[in-house]
């Protein structure tokens, strides 16, 4: 058997108040003629990822509508998710492919995996391209196979999405983001644009009072009357982390008393995330104002909370970005925000209007200081990016998509 994920109980009803009872009324309606459909999730990893925090929230959800969904983890070990990690890489962009041994430990751990998969599913969501060649191997386990894709896969390194795209095409379905992200060649498999979002009742998005997020902050060595400019993110390069540490550096030539949190978790699917940590720990040069923590310095949901609502500036200025989910958390919390011009994040961003895109580390800079100068300007970007993530980004609406997807729709 594959790994299974306990989540927790979530009712729909409790949603009410922050998604809107119109939303939570047509999910119910949309639900009416799903009720028992067996839907299996499959994904790499439990933890770590956007993907992970998406299927904690949305599986019980999908059970309170009355499906009968449960969520699996694909067996794998480290010679597996290097080559997982290179072929990631590759679909966002890296122009360094996969080596012929490689394919072949991607195909050897898919064939594993596909021996070990239950059978009786009424639909199967494969979700990203660690487990895509499972379907090939036992198509008559599900009624239905679903690919769903959380990265950007806009400029492609073409050895490797030629090798990704015919197995894409055996599916009866596959979901994305946003249409730059179809690749070329799907034709006739149908194909869904679904971003994702939030679950704003999470303990990382749940309110949180300036005295807790404060007390927080200072259990970890921030001065918490200066001002804090805060990314959240996984220690990879196409996040950007030495950028922000450059963006901050010319802040601080104006703005004297900033700090600076970079704040990670350490994906078990993620072998190259330790080497970059290290790099990004060395391009700071031990200055005492950036602050650099991950899950191993006891930061969790909460102490993610408390980072981004104690925040001044919030950045995500990721130079690849399937989607990023630490944009919407950090806009529902109403702060000011600066990202990446790349990906996902313009969907969540209208530019100066509820927070900024920027496509350098000067101009990520120049924004912030703008916003530590004038709170009332950080404010105005706060309030309104807090509604559009209100309108468009939290879990409900992407319960309410997937139940169109079951649907036929």
């Amino acid at each position: 058997m594959l790994q299974p994920i306990a989540v927790g109980h979530k009712s729909l009803s409790d949603y009410t108040h922050v998604a809107g009872r119109p939303l939570i009324e047509e999910i119910r309606e949309l639900a009416t003629e799903l009720k028992g459909l067996k839907v299996l999730h499959l994904s790499a990893t439990a933890f770590g990822g956007g993907v992970s925090e998406i299927l904690y929230t949305l599986v019980p959800l999908m059970r309170d509508a009355g499906i009968e969904a449960e969520w699996q983890v694909m067996l794998g070990r480290e010679e597996f998710y290097n080559v997982t990690k290179l072929m990631h890489n590759a679909l966002q962009g890296n122009p360094q492919g996969l080596t012929p041994e490689q394919w072949q430990v991607f195909a050897k751990y898919n064939e594993l995996n596909a021996q070990e998969l239950s059978e009786g599913w009424d639909v199967i969501i494969i979700h990203d391209p660690q487990p895509a060649a499972i379907l090939q191997h036992v198509p008559e386990k599900g009624k239905r196979w679903i690919w769903r894709c959380h990265i950007d896969l806009s400029t492609p390194n073409p050895t490797v999405i030629e090798r990704m795209v015919p197995l894409v095409r055996s599916y009866d379905g596959a979901v994305f983001h946003l249409p730059d992200y179809v690749p070329d060649g799907l034709d006739g498999t149908p194909v869904h644009i679904c971003p994702p979002a939030i679950d704003p009742l999470s303990p990382k998005n749940m309110a949180f009072s300036p005295e807790d997020a404060s007390y927080v902050c200072d259990q970890f060595g921030l001065d918490v009357d200066r001002p804090l400019m805060c990314q959240v993110s996984r220690f990879d390069p196409w996040k950007d982390p030495m950028g922000v540490i450059d963006a901050y550096r010319a802040v601080k030539e104006e703005v004297p008393n900033v700090q600076l949190a970079l704040i990670g978790s350490m994906a078990t699917d993620d072998p190259e995330g330790w080497e970059f940590f290290n790099q990004t720990m060395a391009h700071a040069q031990g200055d005492p104002d950036v602050h650099i923590l991950n899950n191993l310095n006891s930061v969790g949901a909460i102490e993610v909370n408390a980072f981004q609502s104690q925040a001044d500036v919030v950045i995500q200025k990721s130079t690849r970005e399937g989607f990023g989910l630490t944009v919407s958390e950090a806009l529902w919390k109403a702060r000011p925000f600066i990202g990446g011009d790349v990906g996902g994040i313009p969907l969540q961003v209208i530019d100066g209007e509820s927070g900024y895109l920027v496509g350098s580390a000067q101009e990520c800079a120049d924004r912030a200081i703008a916003i530590l100068r004038d709170p009332d300007l950080g404010r105005r970007l706060g309030r309104a990016g807090k509604e559009h993530v209100r309108r468009h980004f939290l879990t409900p609406r992407l319960l309410r998509d997937w139940l169109r997807i079951f649907n036929g729709g």
